[in-house]
C-alpha cells in the first residue's frame, strides 16, 4: 500500500494511511515522514512533543479530550476505535468523524477538534505527537463520551468500558463553549498603518509600544504568544533624517532591526506567520525599477536598519515582507502636509527628480489580507498602489489642483538643491518604483495611485 492522506467531514481533520512492512519477526512503518506525508498535504505541523498512553484492557475508552494544539496520532501497539468532535467555533462545530485504527493509520487532529478513542485489544498502546508542551494545570474543553448529538457508535458500550470519574463528568455538547480561533496581532496599533490594519482586521488585537515592547527581549518573550496565529508588525522608526543622528541611530536599530529579528524569533519558536513592512529604502535607487529579487544597498542609516529588518525576518519559515513606498494614511504624511498648505495659500518647493508612486494604507491592509486568505507563498513582496510613477512635485502640484489651487504654484527642484546645506540629512533613493507583478499574479492587483489620491482627498 502507498502512503496516501484522506481528507474527512471535519475540516482539517486528515486520515493518513501508512504503508506497514511485515514479515514473522512483527512488522515496520514510517509513523511521522515529515517530506513525504507534507508533499501530499499533511500540515508542516512542527512537533514538539511525543505521548503514550498505555490501555492495559480491552474497553477502556479515553476522552473526548480538545487540547488548543495540533495531534498526529496513531497506535504503536493493538488497535482502537477513535473518535473525534468538531469544538472549534464556526459552521463546523459538532461534526463527528470515527475510524478504527492499526498500525495501517494514523489521523492528524487540528487544534480544537476534541480527540477520543476506546481500546479494542488488551495491551493497546497509542501515541500522541504533538506541536506544544503540556503544561501542569492547563484546562481545555472537554465533551461527554455518551454525548447524544454526537451519538459516537462505541463498539464496547460505555457502560461495560472503563472511563476515568473526570470523563464520566463531562459536559454534554450544548454546555460546552466552542474553542475560539488563534488571534490576529497588530504591532504598532497607533501609526496610520497600524490603524489600517485595525480597520480591515477588525477581530484582531491591535496593541502598541505601551502593552508589548517589541525591542525589549524579555517583554516579547513574556509575551502569550500560543494565543495567536498571525503576527501584523506595523511597528517601525520612519524619522529618515533623525536616524542620522547618534540618538536616531540607536532609535531607528532597535525599532527596525532588534525588534524584527526578536519577533523572527518568536514567530518560528511558536510556528506563527509573521507580516513585516518594509521599505525601498533598501534599495539606493539607482535601478528604473525594483524587484523582489535585486539585492539590498540600503543608503543611509534608516535604510541600512530596514534592510536589517527584511533580513532577519526572512529567517523565519512562515513570513511576508511587504516593502512599500511614499505611504499614505490617518497620520503625519506628505499629502496631508500638502494640503494643509494648500489651505494656507502657501506656494511650495518641491522635489522633482524623486519618482515613484503613492501607497495609501488601507490598500496594504487590503493586500495584508489577500495574501494571509490566499495561501500566497511566503515570502517577499513589493506592494505599492499602481499606475503611473511620478515625481514628489507632481503629487503635490495633484493635491494643490484638487484643493482649488493651481499646479503651478508647486515649484519644483532638485533633491541636492533642496537639501544644500541642511545637516543630518539622510540619502534618499531617486527612484521608488517597484515592480508589482509579484503581487498580482497572486490575485491582488492594487488602485491606480492618482485615482486613490482623488478618493482619499475629495469629500
Amino acid at each position: 500500500m502507498e502512503l496516501r492522506i484522506e481528507e474527512t467531514p471535519i475540516p482539517g481533520l486528515l486520515v493518513a494511511h501508512l504503508p506497514v512492512h511485515g514479515d514473522a519477526r512483527g512488522w515496520f512503518k514510517e509513523n511521522w515522514q515529515r517530506a513525504k506525508m507534507t508533499e501530499l498535504g499533511l500540515p508542516d505541523f512542527g512537533p514538539v512533543q511525543n505521548n503514550m498512553s498505555f490501555n492495559a484492557s480491552r474497553g477502556a475508552t479515553r476522552g473526548i479530550h480538545t487540547e488548543p494544539w495540533d495531534k498526529f496520532v496513531s497506535v504503536a501497539c493493538g488497535r482502537v476505535f477513535a473518535a473525534w468532535v468538531d469544538m472549534r467555533e464556526g459552521d463546523s462545530f459538532g461534526a463527528t468523524f470515527w475510524v478504527e485504527i492499526g498500525p495501517e493509520t494514523a489521523v492528524f487532529v487540528p487544534r480544537g477538534v476534541g480527540n477520543s478513542y476506546q481500546a479494542l485489544e488488551d495491551g493497546t498502546v497509542y501515541s500522541y505527537l504533538v506541536n506544544d508542551h503540556w503544561r501542569p494545570g492547563f484546562a481545555y474543553p472537554a465533551l461527554n463520551l455518551a454525548d447524544e448529538t454526537a451519538a459516537i457508535p462505541w463498539p464496547i458500550p460505555l457502560d461495560s468500558a472503563e472511563i476515568s470519574e473526570k470523563d464520566l463528568a463531562n459536559p454534554r455538547l450544548g454546555e460546552v463553549a466552542p474553542m475560539k480561533p488563534k488571534k490576529t496581532l497588530i504591532l504598532g496599533a497607533n501609526g496610520q498603518l497600524g490603524r489600517a490594519l485595525a480597520a480591515g482586521f477588525p477581530e484582531a488585537e491591535a496593541v502598541g509600544r505601551d502593552e508589548l515592547d517589541i525591542c525589549d527581549e524579555k517583554s516579547v518573550a513574556a509575551w502569550p504568544w500560543n494565543d495567536y496565529q498571525v503576527v501584523l508588525n506595523a511597528a517601525a522608526y520612519t524619522a529618515v533624517d533623525e536616524a542620522e543622528t547618534p540618538e536616531g541611530r540607536r532609535a531607528a536599530w532597535a525599532a527596525n532591526a532588534t525588534a524584527p529579528a526578536l519577533l523572527a524569533r518568536a514567530a518560528t519558536d511558536h510556528r506563527l506567520t509573521l507580516v513585516h513592512y518594509s521599505s525601498e529604502y533598501v534599495f539606493d535607487g539607482t535601478a528604473a525599477e525594483h524587484t523582489e529579487t535585486e539585492p539590498v544597498s540600503p543608503l543611509g542609516v534608516y535604510a541600512q536598519t530596514k534592510a536589517a529588518g527584511d533580513i532577519a525576518v526572512a529567517g523565519t519559515p512562515r513570513h511576508y515582507i511587504l516593502r512599500t513606498s511614499w505611504v499614505v494614511g490617518d497620520g503625519k504624511n506628505f499629502v496631508r502636509t500638502m494640503a494643509a498648505l494648500a489651505e494656507k495659500g502657501v506656494s511650495p518647493t518641491v522635489v522633482d527628480d524623486q519618482i515613484g508612486r503613492l501607497t495609501f494604507t488601507d490598500t496594504l491592509a487590503a493586500a495584508t489580507a489577500h495574501l494571509l486568505r490566499s495561501g500566497a507563498a511566503y515570502g517577499v513582496y513589493n506592494c505599492t498602489n499602481a499606475g503611473d510613477p511620478c515625481s514628489w512635485r507632481d503629487i503635490a502640484a495633484e493635491v494643490f489642483a484638487l484643493s482649488g489651487r493651481d499646479r503651478a504654484d508647486v515649484a519644483a527642484t532638485s533633491t541636492e538643491a533642496y537639501f544644500a546645506g541642511k545637516q543630518n540629512i539622510a540619502p534618499r533613493p531617486l527612484s521608488s518604483v517597484m515592480s508589482l507583478d509579484k503581487l498580482t499574479a497572486t490575485g491582488f492587483t492594487p488602485d491606480d495611485h492618482l485615482d486613490a489620491l482623488r478618493r482619499h482627498l475629495t469629500p
